[in-house]
């Protein structure tokens, strides 16, 4: 069973020049956002640019958040990746989906209209609450602290 979240098209192009967004097989995990821009935009070395992808989501559970993640291909093989690393999407967020991205490579790379840019995937939330303590309990790990286990 598939969970409904409610979907606003902020671009008139989602639905006749761009594909609405869903998923690309039965098996993908995630669903592709496309570049809403108006023309190519190059993204010379180093740079960052936010873009918009013409859509908004109302989670509107609490229990859920969407995560916005790179796409491998333009990760591993262009250089282009999120500027942010990942993105979360809050259940009571309802504005549009941007995209930060960034060139981390030594030449320009140019996005087309349309073009797939990140992806969204859906994931459950446990909201906690914090249990003031002045020990934890001894555990296998001991207090070697980060890196203790080493690399093998």
């Amino acid at each position: 069973m598939r969970k409904k979240i409610d979907i606003k098209i902020l671009d008139n192009r989602i639905g006749t020049s761009f594909p609405i967004p869903s998923y690309a097989t039965p098996g993908s995990a995630g669903i592709d956002l496309r570049a809403c821009i108006e023309s190519t935009l190059i993204v010379h070395p180093g740079e960052t640019h936010l873009i918009g992808t013409g859509i908004a989501v109302h989670i509107s559970d609490p229990k859920v958040t969407a995560i916005i993640l790179p796409r491998s291909g333009l990760g591993h093989a262009n250089g282009v990746v999120l500027g942010n690393l990942v993105g979360l999407i809050d259940s009571d967020y309802h504005g549009q989906i941007m995209i930060s991205l960034w060139n981390r490579k030594q030449y320009p790379f140019m996005i087309t209209a349309g073009e797939r840019i990140a992806q969204m995937i859906f994931l459950p939330v446990i909201q906690v609450e914090f249990n003031l303590v002045h020990n934890f309990t001894n555990s296998q790990r001991g207090s070697g602290g980060f890196g203790h286990t080493g690399r093998q």
